[in-house]
This record gives structure tokens, sequence and C-alpha cells, in this order.
């Protein structure tokens, strides 16, 4: 029987192993390989599983293993998903389609659930719900949307990526600014932007969407207030709520009164459960060459 896996370190307490058990009823195998060695899971890997899902702080040494790799995959110079072909290993980046599922479901609601409804064996849903949004954005929005990533790491690379991808001019930011200089730079053909991390305030307030990749708070998340939410200065036309996304669903920054502030001024938390539900619905399908089962999924989370 085919076995399944993920690798990372410290992977203990990952949701991943309910998801794919879930979407699959039993029917395989998932193990956790955990360990700060990553050629030593690598090994383990190759002797004994066909595909594995790979997590912080592998993924960059882990698109270095394929022999092919999607094109977003090696735009965002890290994967989180590698297969074993009869022509290689073969890389792939979920994270990018599950950002994808994620931002299309917040403004156009119930896309995602619709098409897997329909969805047949021979048919992939990803591509089509990108197609609609893409053909919907200019009635979703009277002009071009802002996206503001916080975090250059993993994660926020896809992030970077999958928002250009839907049409939203992005902007980077960084602790470290070198590192958003740098992802810039990579990604030439977006003609992103980057802003230094003392600007978050400002950045967050003309933003439509809000992509946060830390793995902890920064201060400036406190200090928002009504007007930063709502952000009533941003546009000549009505637009929807701000849209924030957050990776850490451990921890997450946007909890308490920062949260209860969200809700009140009509913008879209989405956790980042739901971040890793989308990531599992579509990398489980490259994995195992079946797809998963939605609704026990979204149960089992």
């Amino acid at each position: 029987m085919d076995k399944f896996g993920l690798i990372g370190d410290p992977i203990s307490t990952s949701l991943s192993p309910t998801l794919f058990k879930a979407g699959y009823a039993g029917k395989y195998q998932y193990d956790l390989i955990e360990g700060s060695d990553f050629e030593a899971s690598f090994k383990r890997f190759k002797e004994g599983y066909k595909a594995i899902n790979v997590t912080a702080p592998f993924k960059e040494l882990a698109l270095a293993k394929a022999d092919i790799a999607t094109n977003s995959s090696m735009k965002i110079g890290a994967a989180n998903i590698l297969v074993k072909t009869s022509e290689g290993i073969e890389a792939h980046n979920s994270d990018f389609t599950g950002i994808i599922l994620c931002i299309a479901d917040a403004l156009i609601p119930g896309i995602v659930a619709g098409s897997y409804s329909l969805c047949t064996k021979d048919t992939d849903p990803i591509i089509g719900i990108h197609q609609v949004f893409l053909r919907s954005l200019p009635n979703i929005y009277p002009s071009r949307p802002e996206a503001l990533i916080v975090g250059c790491g993993g994660a926020g690379k896809a992030a970077a990526v999958a928002a250009a991808e839907l049409g939203f001019h992005v902007t980077l930011m960084n602790r470290t600014q070198f590192k958003a200089d740098k992802l810039a730079s990579e990604l030439q053909d977006y003609d992103m932007a980057v802003v230094p991390i003392e600007d978050f305030v400002k950045s967050f307030r003309k933003s439509d969407l809000v992509i946060y990749s830390l793995p902890m708070a920064i201060g400036a998340i406190q200090e928002l207030k009504a007007a930063d939410f709502k952000g009533k200065d941003r546009y000549v036309s009505d637009r929807p709520g701000k849209v924030i996304l957050e990776a850490n669903y451990k921890s997450p920054s946007f909890s308490g009164k920062v949260k209860e502030k969200l809700d009140k001024y009509g913008c879209q938390y989405i956790p980042g459960r739901k971040w890793l539900l989308y990531q599992a619905l579509t990398g489980y399908a490259l994995m195992t060459g079946a797809s998963p089962a939605f609704q026990p999924m979204v149960a089992s989370i």
C-alpha cells in the first residue's frame, strides 16, 4: 500500500494527519517524519513513501531535491509537496493554491465548495476557480486592489505570488527589509513594492487584502484603530470589507481585542486553519492521484 507523510521540525502537533485521514477515510497511511536533519528525513521518503508534504524549515531544501518543478514552486523558490513519478521527483507548492482558494472563497462565497462538489476525476477545480475570480475581479473592485504581505519566508513568498496572480498589486514587508527587497527583485515581473515594517499601520490601512505570515505578532497590530480597519479614506467608491488571512493557526496574532475590531468593522478574517485546509485539499490530490473528500476534511478541523 502507498504510504504518505510530512517532513518538518517540529511537527508533533500538526493537523495534517487528521486532515489526511478524514480526506481518505483512513485508506492510506500518513506518518510524521520529524527531525532537524533534512537529509535523513528525505532518505526515509525515498526509501518508503510515494509522496510527502514538507513544512518549515525545509521547503527550500525540498525544491532543490526535485527533478521536476511546477512554475509556481519555481517562482516561490520553495516546495511543500514532493511526489515520486516515472520521470523523477516532482515538486509542487500547495501553499500557493491554498491561498488562491482562500481569497476566492472570501470574495465569491461558496465558490470552493460548489466547484469541488461538481468536480470529476478529470477536472481541476483550482483552474476553474482561478479563472472565474479573474473574470469577476472588475466587478468586485472598481480599481486594482492592494495586497500587503507581511513576512517573506516560505509562506510569505507563496502568498505574494498568489495575490499577484489573482490581480492584486502587492506590497512586501518583512522584519528585515533586505529579505523583502530580495523577493521583489526575484519576482520583478510582478512589479511588487517594498515598505519598511515601521509603516505597517499606514500600509494596513490602504490595503484590501492583508496576508500575515510572521510566526509572532508585531506590536503595531495592537495600535490599529477603527479607521485602519474601515479605511474610509482609501476609496472614492465602495469596496468589499478588508480581507485578512493569517498563516499561524496555533497562536494567531489577530486575536482577542484585535479580532473583535475586525468583526466590528466588517473585515473578513481567514484563520490559518482554513489556509491549512485548502492547501491540503489541493495538495493531497497531487500526492495520491485521487481527490480527497472535501466535507469530511472541513468537519475534521
